[in-house]
């Protein structure tokens, strides 16, 4: 996989469907890959929510037929990840600073607030130095559709080629409830 100075991808398996809207600035590091579902039917669906005010998205979409689609450079902030967990209280790890500067806290924007700061690997990746992507899938009742083969047989490409070429650790690659307060199902038959 190639890509350019602009942070395009340049690989005939990737098709360039940039929108604007939905970068956020630069990303000047890179630490983590964040996997999750668009809870939308068709990849116009999420094409679409790109079009309205302040939207988020990720920087790839892999759509039910495995295409994948490039929406980010790679070299561009995306809101696709939101507060993140407390790293250290998920894997049992918190220093007793840590534990004090989370005393009290809330899920979501406090715990949040408090592990922004942190810096990597002290903390999960986030909107500030992850790739999104995003498989398509509708919700069923509460829970997520399944992947389908199409769209596994793309992420499991698409992984292997951003760990080996931009350096992340396979470690480093998360379903979006892993790291942020989201529906548990979500990405949960991803594969990579």
């Amino acid at each position: 996989m190639d890509i350019d100075k602009t942070g395009k991808v340049q690989h005939p398996r990737v098709r360039l469907a940039i929108h604007g809207a939905i970068q956020r600035g630069e990303m000047k590091v890179i630490n983590g890959i964040i996997v999750h579902q668009t809870g939308a039917y068709t990849a116009q669906s999420s094409f679409n929510s790109y079009k309205t005010a302040n939207p988020n998205g990720a920087h790839f979409l892999i759509d039910k037929d495995g295409t994948i689609y490039q929406t980010a450079s790679i070299y561009q902030k995306t809101h696709h990840v939101g507060f993140i967990k407390s790293r250290c209280m998920e894997e049992h790890k918190c220093t007793p600073a840590e534990v004090a500067a989370l005393k009290g806290k809330t899920v979501g924007r406090q715990i949040g607030t408090v592990e922004k700061h942190k810096p990597f690997p002290r903390r999960y990746p986030d909107n500030s130095d992850s790739i999104g992507i995003e498989i398509v899938s509708g919700v069923q009742g509460q829970a997520f559709e399944a992947v389908t083969g199409a769209q596994q047989v793309s992420l499991t490409w698409l992984a292997a080629q951003l760990t080996s070429t931009l350096g992340i650790s396979t470690r480093e690659i998360y379903r979006h409830p892993q790291v942020s307060w989201k529906n548990a199902t979500e990405a949960s038959t991803a594969q990579w």
